[in-house]
């Protein structure tokens, strides 16, 4: 087991207690989760990435924002850990040709290629896979549906329900914040991917 899955399956257990919460690691085990990537090229575009940006977006937003007098650590760790479950079996291993700068010949280069299943979009798709085996607070779908804030689909059509949930929900944007850290700042230069 690799380092990075038993650093996840530990946060998630000693954190996670909600009715369920143990069929939903079953079913992760059954996927690619702790092995796939978080993206085709940009951050985290490596075996574990997915894994590593969780973990990642876990840590910005429990040091930044938890506050153990208000907060809910459960809610956090279900957020950060589970906000990208939607990558689950979204991604495949494709060939390419890249031509070597050095030699100057052209080699073929594996690159991650999008395979929606199961296209449902993105931060709904990920509550709705939560909800199949635990139950969300609102708070929490809340915050895991719209954490792609402004570069989410249903928000660049101009709809005012990111706003709204941003509005009544600091907690969705706590986490919109912490992924964009984790992937800005904490992730840069890991892709293995070139581009």
């Amino acid at each position: 087991m690799s380092s990075l899955k038993e650093e996840f399956i530990n946060i998630y257990k000693s954190n996670i207690a909600r009715e369920g919460s143990d069929k939903l690691l079953e079913w992760l085990e059954t996927t690619d989760f702790f092995t796939a990537p978080a993206s085709t090229k940009f951050h985290c575009a490596c075996e574990h990435g997915l894994l590593m940006h969780s973990i990642n977006v876990y840590k910005v937003l429990k040091e930044k924002y938890y506050n153990s007098r208000e907060d809910s650590l459960e809610s956090f760790t279900i957020c950060s850990l589970l906000h990208d479950i939607c990558k689950v079996q979204f991604y495949k291993v494709s060939k390419r040709n890249v031509k070597n700068e050095v030699t100057g010949a052209w080699e073929q280069v594996p690159f991650y290629q999008v395979e929606d299943m199961f296209p449902y979009g993105h931060g709904e798709k990920s509550v709705f896979l939560i909800e199949r085996f635990m139950k969300l607070k609102t708070q929490e779908a809340m915050a895991i549906r719209w954490h792609m804030g402004g570069f989410d689909e249903a928000a660049r059509s101009g709809g005012f329900s990111i706003s709204l949930a941003f509005d009544k929900f600091p907690l969705a944007v706590k986490l919109h914040i912490s992924d964009l850290e984790a992937t800005y700042l904490y992730e840069k230069h890991t892709s293995a991917v070139k581009k």
